[in-house]
């Protein structure tokens, strides 16, 4: 791989992601359900990487070991969190967060909610990187690739058992209006943010040479921090929090107080900070 193939790469998958995210607009400027932009998302991210695993696959007529791996498993990831949230959507009028963005914004809204979307396509181009470079490693398979595998994997399991648990937890009764904190959720305040993040540090992994044979791949590196980043401080935890100190602020502060913000860590160990 060359600079100039690197640069033409990241080109086309912000062009990719921008055109994914101009329909998770659109849907959602039909709908008015902003839980639509999350769902398309989830499946055009999936859709590109995959995209940019298979492609070099049918240009070269040959296929290895590691790009079916990864093209398979990022398949997995994007249709089982895709169909959550499809699920989630069709059971709701709009999501929370983007619908009081929306109010904000006032009699510009779909202006600045098309802002929104074109720059989570911007800022998700690492993402898409880290899965393409991950696909490219043309090393023979090894113990660390084995070893992405059940991260990935024990990732998206842990994903739909917090998500499970949440669903549970609001489907009972005595649970309405009440904060979770069953299961994962007693460990964490959001243990689906923190195995959708751990299934990210997979793709360095497939795509890292220690040996230095292949040195591209530790720009795959970027993907997990960008994850990170994105949950952790702009776009996952800080509004949902927000949203549920304004629901319920008694409540949730107690739960804060007691559950690790992101890393699941048993309650005796958490600071009055909930860090």
């Amino acid at each position: 791989m060359t600079v100039s193939t690197l640069a033409l790469s990241i080109v086309i998958a912000a062009a990719a992601l921008s055109l994914i995210m101009f329909g998770s607009w659109v849907a959602w400027r039909r709908t008015r359900n902003s839980g639509w932009i999350d769902a398309t998302w989830t499946f055009g991210l999936g859709a590109t990487g995959l995209a940019g695993i298979v492609a070099p696959c049918l240009l070269s007529g040959s296929v290895m070991g590691r790009q079916i791996l990864v093209a398979t498993l990022i398949a997995a990831w994007s249709l089982r969190l895709g169909f959550h949230i499809v699920r989630r959507t069709a059971r709701i009028t709009d999501d929370p967060r983007y619908a009081k963005l929306a109010r904000e914004w006032g009699a510009g809204a779909s202006l600045q909610m098309l802002v929104l979307v074109e720059k989570q396509a911007l800022i998700s181009v690492p993402l898409v990187l880290s899965i393409w470079l991950a696909g490219w490693n043309t090393a023979a398979l090894r113990v660390q690739d084995l070893f992405a595998v059940l991260v990935l994997l024990a990732a998206i399991a842990g994903e739909a058992v917090a998500d499970a648990q949440l669903r549970r937890f609001r489907a009972a009764p005595a649970n309405r209006d009440r904060v979770c904190d069953a299961g994962l959720w007693a460990w964490s305040r959001h243990p689906n943010y923190f195995f959708e993040w751990l299934g990210w540090i997979a793709y360095p992994l497939f795509a890292v040479d220690i040996g230095g044979a292949y040195p591209w791949g530790w720009l795959a590196v970027s993907g997990p921090l960008c994850m990170y980043w994105l949950l952790v401080h702009v776009s996952g935890i800080p509004p949902l929090e927000e949203h549920m100190l304004e629901r319920r602020p008694d409540e949730f502060r107690a739960y804060q107080a007691r559950t690790s913000a992101f890393f699941p860590l048993p309650p005796l160990f958490i600071g009055a900070d909930g860090r």
